[in-house]
C-alpha cells in the first residue's frame, strides 16, 4: 500500500548583509511554471534534513551559502500550490554576498522590506511576506 502525503519543502527568507549592512531579501524570478515572483526553496529529497535541505537549496537556486537564524513557521494549507499538496518550513536566514540566479530561479534580486508591498508573488509566499515583516515589528 503506498502512503500519500504531502511534499514538503524548505523556503528561505535570506537577508542580505554586505559591509554589516543590511541590504534586504532575496526575491526570484521562477523558470518554471507557476511563474512569478517568489522566495527562493525547493524539496525535500530522502535521507536529508529540513535544514540541509534550505542550504542546499540556497546554494543551488541563488548560490548563495546560508547562515540559519530560526524557522519563522510552517506553511501547510492544502490550496497554496496549485500543483499540488505541499507543506513549506520557512527559514529566516542570512547570507553575506549577492545571489546569483541559478537551478529553477529565472532571475534574482534583493529586495529592500520597504519595498516589497510593491511585489506580486506566487504560491502563499505574499502570507509568508507579511508574517515575516509582523515577525520583525515592521
Amino acid at each position: 500500500m503506498a502512503i500519500e502525503t504531502p511534499y514538503i519543502t524548505a523556503d528561505g527568507i535570506v537577508e542580505i548583509y554586505m559591509d554589516d549592512l543590511f541590504k534586504g531579501i532575496v526575491l526570484i524570478d521562477r523558470l518554471n511554471p507557476p511563474h512569478g515572483t517568489a522566495l527562493p526553496g525547493g524539496f525535500m529529497d530522502i535521507g536529508e534534513t529540513i535544514e540541509n535541505c534550505l542550504k542546499r537549496e540556497m546554494s543551488e537556486e541563488v548560490g548563495l551559502e546560508v547562515e540559519i537564524e530560526q524557522l519563522l513557521g510552517l506553511y501547510s494549507d492544502p490550496s497554496r500550490d496549485p500543483r499540488f499538496h505541499t507543506m513549506s518550513a520557512v527559514y529566516i536566514c542570512k547570507a553575506f554576498a549577492m545571489p546569483q540566479a541559478g537551478d529553477d530561479a529565472k532571475s534574482t534580486r534583493v529586495v529592500a522590506l520597504a519595498d516589497l508591498d510593491k511585489e506580486s508573488f506566487v504560491f502563499d509566499h505574499g502570507q509568508i511576506i507579511t508574517d515575516y515583516l509582523a515577525f520583525k515589528g515592521l
